[in-house]
């Protein structure tokens, strides 16, 4: 990790950010959310899914990976039932999170510049939050990070703003100054309902190609992120 220089601040002290959701935009995840999914459709006698569908079931939380994956073998699932596996998901996943999954090609050289730039950089995610700053530590950026915010971590979650909004005040980020960088069409309602400026990348998990969800810029390498960050950003140089 680069040495941390001092971050230029604005308003009252707060710092430029960019946010990032987490599966399907920092890493490629599915082969262990979709391996555990497989573990639990075979626990109750269902066939498993292929990887090549993670784009579509992938995105909304585990809850819905399960009901989708459920859908997919022609079996609906009752609230309760729902509950149950939703438990044995976590507890299955916490234990294989990072197998297979990987950063995306680029995700440290664009932390780094937009570090050595100022910016303070935090994850907003709807993946657990011990999973996912478990994750992170696993794929060696953890630290880079000013605040690692999940699921569970305030009251409310993605596509509640207040989930975002929430993440940037906790990492010290200027809302004024916040860029929010996403895959799916639950980060673009997010960060709109936010009034923040989304980037989209369209290798993540979603149902519809993220040009369709209108974000401000669609970048399709982490190569770009500079500088879409820096276009959407009203205080930079």
């Amino acid at each position: 990790m680069p040495s941390q220089a001092p971050t230029p601040t604005t308003a009252a002290g707060l710092a430029p950010i960019v946010v990032f959701d987490l599966d399907g935009t920092l890493a490629e995840t599915a082969g262990d959310l979709i391996g555990t999914l497989n573990v639990i459709l075979a626990q109750e006698g269902l066939p498993p899914v292929a990887l090549s569908q993670a784009r579509e079931l992938i995105g909304a939380g585990a809850r819905a990976l399960i009901q989708r994956g459920f859908s997919a073998g022609g079996r609906e699932l009752t609230p309760a039932k729902l509950d149950a596996l939703f438990r044995v998901f976590l507890a299955h996943y916490g234990q294989h999170l990072c197998e297979v999954s990987h950063l995306f090609p680029g995700v440290i050289e664009s932390l780094d510049r937009l570090d050595a730039a100022g910016y303070r950089l935090a994850v907003c995610t709807n993946k657990p939050e011990e999973h996912s700053v478990r994750l992170l530590e696993l794929l060696g950026v953890k630290g880079r990070f000013a605040a690692i915010c999940g699921r569970d971590t305030f009251p409310y979650f993605k596509p509640d703003p207040r989930h975002l909004t929430e993440t940037i005040a906790q990492a010290g980020g200027d809302p004024a100054r916040a860029v929010m960088v996403g895959d799916s069409r639950t980060d673009v309602a997010t960060a709109k309902a936010a009034s923040i400026p989304v980037v989209a990348v369209p290798f993540g998990y979603t149902d519809v190609p993220v040009e369709e969800l209108e974000p401000d810029v669609v970048i399709q390498h982490f190569d770009a992120l500079f500088e879409a960050v820096r276009r959407l950003d009203p205080g930079a140089a």
